[in-house]
Order: structure tokens, then C-alpha cells, then sequence
């Protein structure tokens, strides 16, 4: 029986997987000044994902992320349209943005945004449906 060596994949896969969801953390907080957001973070974490899958396989990943990325994908919709429905409330345009400004211990002086509540929810809706499709692809092989 043949049985790959794949060492050098897996210990690079490691780091690779580290950087990328770190910089998918990045672009999914400074998308709401500068490019980047909730979509291009989704598929950044989804790559990072999907290598860890092809690396290890299935199963040891989904015992590593017992998530529902099904759920995620309501839950993530139900963030985006709620940040929308919200400003309807408070006299404002439909996805109308507001932000203000909050002093933090560690962090100082930090901006906080409507339009990250919104990222945040592209985020994960995008993360949910990327990772069922590709594991609705991987488990009919």
C-alpha cells in the first residue's frame, strides 16, 4: 500500500494556515476604512480551511472545528440583516453606517462602527457557505 510523504506539507501547512488567518483577521478589521471586509476575510479563513483539509483530512480537522458552518451561515445572515433593519429604527436609511469612538484600557482610543457588525456577518455567512460547499464536494469523492 502506498502511503504519501507528506511532512513537509503538513509542517508548512502549519505556519501557511497561521499566516493567512491572521491576515484574514486584519483584512475582516480594516475593511470598513480601507479595502478589505467581511467578504475577502471569509475567503481568506475558508482558504486557510480548506489547506488545513487537504493537509490532514476531514475528519482530524472537524474534530479541530466542531462547527456547524451551516448554522453559520443563519447566524452570519441574521448579523447582516439586523445591522440594516436597526437603522430603520433609530430614522435612518436602510444599512445607513454610524460609528463612535470608545477609550479602552490597553487599546486606547478605538473607533467602533455599525459597518463592522455588518463585516462581521458577511464574514461568517461567506465562511459558512464556502466551507459547505467545499465539504459537500470533498464528501460526495
Amino acid at each position: 500500500m502506498y502511503k504519501p510523504n507528506d511532512l513537509i506539507f503538513r509542517t508548512t501547512t502549519s505556519l501557511i494556515a497561521f499566516i493567512l488567518l491572521g491576515f484574514s483577521i486584519y483584512l475582516l478589521l480594516a475593511g470598513h476604512n480601507s479595502p478589505g471586509g467581511g467578504f475577502i476575510g471569509g475567503l481568506m479563513t475558508s482558504s486557510a480551511i480548506l489547506l488545513m483539509y487537504m493537509a490532514y483530512g476531514m475528519d482530524i480537522v472537524k474534530k479541530i472545528l466542531p462547527i456547524n458552518f451551516r448554522l453559520l451561515i443563519l447566524i452570519g445572515l441574521l448579523i447582516a440583516v439586523t445591522t440594516g433593519i436597526v437603522s430603520l429604527f433609530i430614522g435612518v436609511p436602510f444599512l445607513s453606517q454610524t460609528f463612535t469612538y470608545v477609550t479602552l484600557p490597553i487599546f486606547g482610543k478605538i473607533e467602533l462602527a455599525t459597518a463592522m457588525i455588518f463585516d462581521i456577518g458577511v464574514f461568517l455567512t461567506v465562511l459558512g457557505v464556502t466551507i459547505t460547499i467545499i465539504s459537500t464536494i470533498a464528501e460526495d469523492q
